[in-house]
C-alpha cells in the first residue's frame, strides 16, 4: 500500500478512536484523559497493532496539544485576576507545592532516579489539572460556590509556580549550566513580569493586533501568534507552553472570549493526540512493575489535596462542607503531569520508567479526580450524621 494512504488510513483510525473514546468517557462521566492514554498505549510500543509512517505528523501534533492547553488556559485569566489570586492564594500555594511535590520526589530518590528524577516526579504530583477541574465544577453547578474562588486561587498559583518551573526543568535536563539555568528562570520571569505589565497597561492594543471581525482571519492571526511565542520562547529555553500561556494572559476581554471560543475544538482536537502520543511512546509491559507505586502515590497525593484544600478554604472562613468540595475538587491530576513526564523522557536524561509511573498515576487520577469530586459531599453529610453534628454548608 502507498505510504500516504497508509498514513491516511493510520490517522483516519486514530481520530475515529479517539472519538469513540470521548463518546465512552461522556457516557460514563469521566474526564477522557485516561481512555486516550490507553489508547495510545494500545497501539504504540509493545500495543496491538503499533503504528508506523506517522511519527511526525503525531508528534508535531502534540507539541501544538501543549501550546494550545496553556494558550486557553491563559485566555481563562485576566493580569488583574492573576495578581489578585497570586496575593490571595500565596500560602495556601506554598503549601501545596511541600504537601504534593515531596510524595513525587521520595519516590524518584526511593526508585534511584536521582535529583532530575526526583524534580520532574515532584512536578508530577504537584500540579492539578485545571482542565479536569474546571469541567467537573461545572458539571456539578459548584462555579457559583464560595469555596470556589479558593480553588481557582490555588489554581492560578500552580500555574504560575509552572511558568517558573517548566524552564527550570527544560535547563537542568539539557545540561545547561548552573549560570545557564538561573538565566533561563531570569528570563522567564522577566517575560512573566513583561506580559502582566503589559496586559495590565497595554492589554487591548495587545487584543486589538489579533483581533478580526472576521472569523477566518482571527483564528489565523490567534493560532499564528501562538505558535510564534511558543516557537520564540522554546528558542530561549523558556518553554513553547509557559510562552504560549503568557501569550493568552495578554489577550483579554471580548477578544480572549472569542478566541477560547473558536480554539476550544482545535484545543481538544490535538490535545488528545498529544495524550495518545504519550501513551504510543510508553510501552504497556513497563507499568505493571511501577503499579503499586502508582497505587500508593495516587493514595497519598489524594489525601495532600485534600488537605490542601481544605487549609486554604478553612482560611477563607468557610465551612466545613465548602472545605471538603475544595479538597477533593483539587484532586485530579491530569496534561501538565504528562507534559513533565514527557519533557523528562524525551531529553533521556532520566531512566524511561517515569513514562511508565507517571501514565499508570494519571490514569489513577484522572479517574479518582472527578470520582472524589462528586462523592465528598454526600460522604461529608453521612460522616456527620454519623457524629451526631450538622455539617456546615458553607
Amino acid at each position: 500500500m502507498h505510504s500516504t494512504a497508509l498514513a491516511l488510513i493510520q490517522l483516519g483510525a486514530v481520530f475515529f478512536g479517539l472519538g469513540l473514546l470521548g463518546k465512552m468517557a461522556w457516557r460514563i462521566g469521566i474526564s477522557p484523559i485516561p481512555l486516550y492514554l490507553i489508547g495510545g498505549l494500545a497501539f504504540g510500543q509493545g500495543g496491538l497493532v503499533p503504528l508506523h509512517g506517522i511519527e511526525d505528523f503525531t508528534h508535531l501534533s502534540s507539541e501544538i496539544g501543549v501550546i494550545l492547553l496553556l494558550l486557553l488556559l491563559g485566555l481563562e485569566y485576566s493580569a488583574a485576576e492573576l495578581v489578585t489570586g497570586l496575593k490571595r492564594s500565596w500560602t495556601a500555594g506554598l503549601m501545596d507545592i511541600v504537601l504534593n511535590a515531596t510524595p513525587g520526589v521520595i519516590a524518584a530518590l526511593i526508585l534511584g532516579w536521582g535529583p532530575l528524577g526526583a524534580l520532574a516526579m515532584g512536578g508530577v504530583t504537584y500540579i492539578s489539572s485545571s482542565g479536569i477541574i474546571a469541567k467537573v465544577l461545572g458539571d456539578l453547578g459548584r462555579l457559583g460556590n464560595r469555596e470556589t474562588p479558593v480553588v481557582l486561587s490555588v489554581l492560578v498559583f500552580e500555574d504560575l509556580a509552572m511558568a517558573v518551573y517548566l524552564p527550570i526543568l527544560t535547563a537542568v535536563l539539557a545540561g545547561v549550566s548552573f549560570a545557564g539555568g538561573l538565566t533561563a528562570v531570569g528570563i522567564s520571569l522577566a517575560a512573566i513580569t513583561v506580559v502582566l505589565v503589559i496586559a495590565l497597561k497595554f492589554g487591548r492594543y495587545v487584543s486589538a493586533l489579533v483581533d478580526s471581525p472576521d472569523p477566518e482571519v482571527f483564528l489565523l492571526k490567534v493560532l499564528g501568534a501562538a505558535l510564534l511565542v511558543a516557537g520564540v520562547a522554546s528558542e530561549l529555553q523558556v518553554s513553547a507552553a509557559v510562552g504560549a500561556f503568557l501569550l493568552g494572559i495578554a489577550i483579554s476581554g471580548s477578544t480572549a472570549e472569542n478566541a477560547t471560543r473558536m480554539l476550544e475544538p482545535l484545543r481538544d482536537l490535538f490535545a488528545a493526540m498529544f495524550f495518545v502520543v504519550f501513551g504510543l511512546n510508553t510501552d504497556p509491559a513497563s507499568i505493571p512493575p511501577v503499579l503499586g507505586l502508582a497505587v500508593a502515590l495516587a493514595v497519598v497525593t489524594t489525601l495532600t489535596k485534600v488537605a490542601t484544600g481544605w487549609w486554604a478554604a478553612r482560611r477563607q472562613g468557610i465551612g466545613r462542607m465548602g472545605r471538603a468540595r475544595a479538597g477533593a475538587a483539587l484532586v485530579a491530576r491530569g496534561e501538565f503531569s504528562i507534559v513533565i513526564a514527557s519533557l523528562t523522557v524525551a531529553s533521556g536524561a532520566v531512566d524511561a520508567q517515569l513514562a511508565a509511573l507517571a501514565t499508570a498515576y494519571v490514569l489513577l487520577m484522572a479517574v479518582l479526580g472527578p470520582v472524589a469530586a462528586r462523592v465528598v459531599e454526600p460522604l461529608a453529610k453521612k460522616f456527620t450524621r454519623k457524629r451526631g453534628t450538622t455539617p456546615a454548608t458553607a
